[in-house]
């Protein structure tokens, strides 16, 4: 039987589009107490259901397809710009597919302004109205406000006119922003796109024989399966090693491995893929808030998903993509790559920062070892031992050098020099992988 919470949930995604819900409402229609309910909705926006919205409350929004990632709902611009609703709220559920800054004569401006567009715009109050008829939201920058007629006719046409107290560069910049995380997100693996569902998993129950297991294990080939108790809840994994010796008749609680390693389907198949490698594991349970079984993954699955990934065409560049892009090879008996500090790459005191020195020095070991097999790697461990600041635009050396190297692991000594003077060095460790 779902709990309450499951019900709640349940409830929230059978309401229409646009719809707004409230701790309160929730609580007396279910009979649940308003902690129960509260905690309910805190997650249905999590799962991009709800959209919160300061002196609006809770809307009830359609919930994203990973394609269509890209287009935001209204609500969501009023969080991005901390925006204040002036009218149309119920049209803050509605997606923009563009938005139009009206920096030229009103004209000109409704020529490129129609149906489903954002109108960024400052106290212009013509252009808010002809925005509106035109079928398009309106955010007006720099705090100003909008005529009652503006208003009403917001409501009427269910489009939400809203005003921030940014100006209108950095609505630009922030939406633009937003969208961009949102693509890099688009492009991240997770769990819930390799998963393979619980009506496709071959599982056990834990009051079910051994025997189970071999009868499966014959069908299916597989090594390990998950152990579910009635309410399908995870409560272990059951492997090889655990049955052997072991009674046909003896009973798979006995013998299973309780509290197992799980994921949940938002967890990255990157850090999935580096838990099983480093836990030793073949098999990983995927499971929910509350414990019920979703699915399960296997490391190869794991790993033809990491390998196609890197072969398709990336939407935005993160910060990583832009350090990978600055290493260049110098062609010498050793490996020398060469990097220079950019803007992107600094702290506040203008030196190299933390994260993008490290991610130099393992792009450069992980470079060297390529040279030396046609292994996956994955860093288990880096120590910096020596370290002084580089500044910014200063081109540096990279000069890494493989330690000790076996069919498994390798150690490999990075050392970063700026006008021969060296200013890094750096170990690390990586677990080799067989493709």
């Amino acid at each position: 039987m779902a709990t309450k919470h499951e019900q709640i949930l349940v409830y929230i995604e059978s309401l229409a589009v646009g719809e707004k819900i409230s701790v309160r409402r929730i609580a007396k229609e279910l009979q649940v107490s308003e902690g129960t309910a509260y905690r309910a909705i805190k997650e249905a926006e999590t799962k991009r259901l709800v959209s919160t919205i300061e002196r609006v409350g809770t809307v009830r929004i359609e919930r994203k397809k990973k394609e269509d990632i890209e287009r935001l709902t209204y609500a969501e611009i009023v969080n991005i710009v901390d925006g204040q609703v002036l009218g149309g709220r119920a049209g803050l559920h509605k997606y923009l597919n563009k938005f139009v800054i009206g920096a030229m004569q009103l004209e000109d401006m409704m020529r490129y302004t129609e149906a489903g567009n954002l109108l960024i715009v400052g106290n212009r109050y013509k252009a808010h109205e002809y925005g509106l008829r035109a079928g398009a939201a309106v955010l007006v920058t720099g705090g100003f406000e909008a005529s009652d007629a503006v208003k009403k006719m917001a409501d009427e046409f269910e489009l939400p006119i809203i005003s921030t107290s940014y100006d209108t560069f950095t609505v630009a910049t922030m939406i633009n922003r937003a969208i961009y995380d949102q693509l890099i997100k688009k492009e991240i693996l997770l769990i819930e796109d390799i998963l393979i569902p619980l009506e496709e998993t071959a599982y056990l129950n834990l009051k079910e024989p051994i025997s189970r297991y071999h009868t499966l294990n014959k069908e299916t080939t597989h090594g390990g399966f998950p152990v579910v108790d009635n309410a399908k809840r995870l409560v272990g994994i059951l492997t090889s090693r655990d049955v052997i010796g072991q009674s046909l008749a003896e009973s798979i609680e006995k013998v299973m491995t309780k509290e197992p390693i799980t994921v949940s389907t938002q967890t990255s198949v990157a850090a999935a893929g580096h838990r099983m490698i480093w836990e030793g594991i073949d098999l990983l349970p995927v499971s929910d808030d509350y414990g019920k079984l979703k699915g399960v993954i296997s490391r190869q699955d794991v790993l033809k998903a990491i390998q196609t990934a890197q072969r398709q065409p990336q939407q935005g560049e993160t910060i990583d993509d832009i350090i990978k892009s600055q290493l260049h090879q110098q062609l010498n008996d050793r490996l020398l790559l060469e990097f220079r500090v950019t803007p992107q790459m600094t702290n506040a005191y203008g030196s190299i920062s933390h994260g993008a020195y490290t991610m130099v020095l393992t792009e450069a070991a992980s470079a060297v070892l390529k040279t030396k097999n046609r292994k996956d790697s994955v860093l288990e461990n880096l120590t910096v031992y020596f370290l002084k600041p580089v500044q910014l635009d200063s081109l540096i050396l990279v000069r890494p050098c493989i330690l000790d190297i076996s069919r498994k692991s390798a150690k490999v000594e990075v050392e970063v020099s700026l006008d021969n003077e060296t200013v890094g060095k750096a170990m690390l460790t990586f677990q080799l992988l067989d493709r």
